[in-house]
Formats: structure tokens, sequence, C-alpha cells
């Protein structure tokens, strides 16, 4: 089985924040110098060490089945948190289904919010808001899940948006405290496409009728070419993130002040 041996060509270069606490900004830093020509595998490996309790996030989108196998090499023990909007393509529901079963993850928390028949009873705030409507069916459930965690892998890469491309492989989330893992932020979509193809990971159905990013159905359409791979994902409205890689509405990246 082929291995991960990608590693960054450059070393991230967080900002200091002066209302984060300096040991965690410090902690932070020593992890990113020392991890800097390591592959997402050492990341995830050293993550597990160092940052305890510790949960992966995952959507089970598009791209998501290379960090879950990864992390499943690991130990498949992880607790893989994947939120279940209710307003997901049917696809998604069962690639996650079939995905968990061949990665063998034993740990798999579904959440979903217990507040959505009280604040969106018709299912019509995402057209309305659809900042709220990600708060309350994702970010809400997802921050109650990660109480009492010290930190959270995810699957972001800096490729992705203009908002994530200066991603680290570690980093603060400031109003949390919680340290952030990003163990493929250096990876290209050549090298994502290629590590699927190699280890043979199934693909999610929707990323052949055109949708590089999968998010909730009513907010998500096929992307043309030539436009980013983001494009879909609430197309023709001033949003680019559902909310969770954010504080006080601001991308949040390594030590920044938000």
């Amino acid at each position: 089985m082929p291995l991960d041996t990608r590693a960054p060509q450059r070393a991230p270069t967080p900002q200091p924040a002066a209302d984060l606490d300096a040991g965690l900004l410090d902690r932070v830093a020593e992890l990113n110098i020392k991890m800097r020509h390591h592959s997402a595998t050492d990341v995830i490996r050293t993550a597990l060490t160092e940052i305890t309790p510790l949960r992966l996030v995952s959507s089970f989108g598009a791209e998501s089945v290379a960090l879950l196998h990864l992390s499943a090499m690991v130990d498949r023990d992880i607790p893989v948190l994947f939120v279940d909007t209710e307003m997901l393509f049917t696809e998604t529901l069962v690639y996650q289904q079939e995905v968990a079963e061949r990665l063998g993850l034993r740990n798999l928390r579904i959440l979903r919010s217990k507040n959505t028949a009280e604040r969106d009873p018709d299912s019509t705030l995402h057209q309305t808001n659809p900042d709220a409507c990600c708060a309350l069916r994702k970010t809400e459930p997802l921050q109650k899940a990660l109480t009492g965690a010290n930190g959270w892998i995810t699957g972001r890469k800096r490729f992705q948006s203009g908002t994530r491309a200066s991603l680290a492989f570690f980093e603060v989330e400031p109003e949390t405290g919680r340290i952030k893992v990003n163990p493929l932020a250096f990876w290209t979509r050549e090298d994502v496409a290629e590590y699927i193809a190699e280890n043979r990971l199934p693909r999610h159905p929707m990323v052949a009728k055109g949708y590089p990013s999968i998010g909730c159905a009513p907010c998500t359409s096929p992307v043309r070419e030539g436009e980013d791979m983001r494009a879909g994902r609430w197309r023709n409205i001033e949003k680019q993130e559902c909310g969770i890689h954010f504080a006080n509405g601001k991308a949040v990246r390594s030590g920044e002040k938000t």
C-alpha cells in the first residue's frame, strides 16, 4: 500500500496575537517547527501524542476519504465526528456508511441539532439566513461535541480557497483555546487525487457529477470549468465557509487575532 510521504515545501509562519495564551501559542509554534518537513501521517501521530483528548471532524465529502484513510492507518479508534445537518445529499449519507465500514472506523459519532424543529420548523432558514442555518445545523452541534476536547483534526488544505491559503499544520482556535490540526494543509489537489487512486479508495459519487466540494444539498451546486473548486458552495452570495472554522465572523488562522 502506498505510504504518505508528502511534506510541505516551506515552514508556516503564524502571526502572534496578544489576546491568546502565550504558552499555547509557543506550543503551537514549536509543533509547526518540529513537523515542518514531516508527512501528514507523522502529523496525525504527533497530534495523538501531544494533544489529548483529540477528535477528527469529517464531512465525508469529496476529498474526506484521504484523511480518514490516513487516520485509520494510525488509529481506528480516533473519535470521528460527522455532522448530519439533515439537509445533506442522500449520496453523502450512503457514502458515509460505505467509507466508515470500508476503513473500519470504530468510533464514529453522528451529530444532529436538537433545535431544528423550534428554530427552523419548515426547513427554509437557509433561504433567508444561511449563516444562521449553518450555525443551527452544523456549528452548534459540533461545538457541543467538541466540549472537553483539547484539539481536533480537520481536512482543510491551502489550495481550497483564499481563506485557507496560509494554513499551518497546527493552529489555535482563539475562542476556545483548542488546537486545530490540519495534516493535509500542504497537499495539492493532485496529491489528494493521487492518494485516493493509489489506495483504491471509494470516491464520493457527486464528484463525477461536477461537485468537487460538497455541502448541504440546497446550498451546493456543480462547479463549471475554470471556477474555484468551492465556487458551488453558497453560489451568488458572499459566503465561503459554513462557520465551524470562524470566530467572530472571521476566518481563523494560526495565532490570528479575531
